[in-house]
């Protein structure tokens, strides 16, 4: 940023700015600690469970969340000794009483709040427009204060029950809240300041997963009398979004283009921006409204059938599987458990660790996004994922002979989340957006949450039950799948930083022109052999 255009960006801060950005991501805040807050406590909500449902082991293997007293069943040490994994074997006894009914209920504990996430995500568009930026962000938030009080007064009932239906109703808190907020952060942020404010979403999720983690410790809230508490908390920052947000002006874009109010939006900007001539930025909202008008909404429907988007669609759906689909969920859920098969003493303080190391790397991820090309970050941190994952399977399966090598994994497992952060974790957030002009972008915007809140249940839902069947070598899965996303970027995404729609249009022109030009000339080729 230039002299100027820093003097402008620091005219432009103002109180109300700062106000409305931080109320806004606070809805970030709830999703990155919902994403965390399962992790640490899993011990002792597994032998809650156990305790209700009747299953007698759990009682004698998982007492606190830093796994002192054992292991619960289905999660002994690989290959019989501390760092490794065995699954268990199959005793053929009845199995609504036995501890695989603990790992259905524990998994669907994980993964229904990316099933309420994938719901709730297609109606973002229509309730933003419907209600205004700033009104909708308030309805949405009853979605989360009742979430978490079905959570925190889970031990009041069968705790189970509780936990996946709050769970679910958070999910479409934050399904909800991942397309509104990004909405209205742009909209009510200065062309100076866009980038900037932009990238707090991300930060904002590590913050609450880092948090959510510390938090979860057995000595403050993550044992056996406070997991409900803990579960519920994010429920405190619900309630201070929701009285924060009457404080907060409704979005001037959404009151001009969408609504027409041009006296309002002058109002609204004045909030925003302190005593800064409005009329600018009034201009450029009328250039928007009318380039809006000449260009056609396009449906989902349309996105897949015509020709026109059809590669674009396929690289936003992709990047969105490749974050999902990295193991990335996998840590964030499981890596207590992962540090202890790797032979860590206190593995709710490594994981701590990788909370730090996360938010750490996501704010030098803001500076390498604007300085280096999407693309080739994004390439970059495939890549090194996909080295952590092998450096990672060999550790855990060589622990047994080597004690050292749990510093190998531990390393890996920190590697992986920093390379997540350099490319693959922030990149698919805004590449989607970028990737398409006003007309396809709210169906396209869609398609692409759906997809990621969808690959994030199927991970959250399947991890663990592959865990215990592939042992040390599940993230061999991830490393192979992580080879495919690499190659599928390399010969498939294209870089759009600087590039206007027309211009990454024009390479999708071109790559489709080529490929069809080498299908005509193998044709060619074939009938000339023939």
């Amino acid at each position: 940023m230039d002299k100027k255009s820093k003097m402008q960006a620091e005219k432009h801060l103002t109180g109300t700015l700062v106000l409305s950005v931080f109320t806004a991501v606070l809805g970030f805040f709830q999703y990155g600690y919902s994403l965390g807050v399962i992790n640490a406590p899993q011990k002792v909500i597994e032998a809650h469970y156990g305790r209700v449902l009747g299953i007698a082991p759990l009682d004698r293997h998982a007492t606190n969340a830093s796994g002192e007293d054992g292991t619960v069943p289905g999660m002994e040490p690989w290959g019989g000794t501390k760092g490794t994994l065995t699954p268990p074997a199959d005793t053929g006894e009845d199995l609504t009483t036995s501890p695989h009914i603990l790992t259905m209920y524990w998994s669907l504990s994980v993964s229904t709040f990316a099933v309420g996430g994938m719901v709730s995500s297609f109606t973002v568009g229509w309730i933003g427009d419907q209600l205004g930026r700033v009104k909708a962000m308030l309805v949405v938030n009853v979605l989360s204060i009742v979430g978490n009080l079905l959570m925190g007064l889970a031990k009041f009932g069968p705790s189970h029950m509780l936990i996946i239906a709050g769970r679910a109703v958070t999910g479409l808190y934050c399904g909800l809240s991942s397309g509104l907020v990004p909405m209205y952060v742009s909209e009510v942020s200065p062309t100076a300041l866009r980038g900037a404010l932009g990238t707090l979403h991300q930060l904002a999720i590590v913050t609450g997963i880092l948090i959510s983690q510390v938090l979860g410790l057995d000595f403050l809230l993550g044992n056996d009398e406070m997991w409900p508490l803990l579960l519920g908390l994010s429920g405190v920052a619900a309630l201070l979004q929701f009285f924060l947000l009457l404080l907060c002006p409704e979005s001037p874009r959404y009151l001009y283009i969408k609504l027409g109010k041009v006296e309002e939006a002058k109002k609204s900007l004045k909030r925003l921006r302190g005593n800064c001539d409005p009329m600018k930025e009034i201009a450029e909202m009328e250039k928007e409204k009318q380039e809006a008008a000449s260009e056609k909404k396009v449906s989902i429907r349309q996105l897949f059938t015509s020709s026109k988007y059809r590669q674009a669609v396929i690289v936003a759906l992709m990047v969105q599987v490749s974050q999902q689909f990295s193991g990335i969920n996998a840590i964030f859920y499981y890596s207590t458990n992962i540090f202890e098969r790797a032979g860590v003493d206190q593995p709710v303080y490594a994981t701590i660790g990788v909370g730090v190391v996360n938010t750490v790397f996501t704010v030098i991820s803001v500076f390498l996004v604007e300085k280096a090309g999407r693309r080739s970050l994004f390439l970059a941190g495939l890549m090194g994922m996909l080295i952590s994952a092998v450096a990672m399977t060999v550790g855990l399966v060589l622990l047994s002979q080597f004690a050292w090598m749990s510093y190998v994994s531990m390393v890996a497992i920190f590697l992986f989340v920093i390379f997540f952060e350099v490319g693959p974790g922030p990149i698919p957030w805004f590449i989607v957006a970028e990737l398409f002009s006003q007309g396809p972008r709210p169906a396209a915007i869609a398609i692409a949450g759906f997809c990621n809140w969808a690959c994030n249940f199927i991970v959250g839902m399947c991890f663990q039950y592959i865990a215990d069947l592939c042992g040390p070598y599940v993230f061999v899965i991830f490393a192979a799948l992580l080879l495919v996303f690499f190659l599928f970027a390399y010969f498939k995404v294209p870089e759009t930083k600087g590039k206007s729609f027309e211009e990454i249009a024009a390479v999708f022109r071109r790559k489709k022109l080529l490929h069809k030009a080498m299908t005509e000339l193998e044709n060619l080729r074939g009938s000339e052999e023939a």
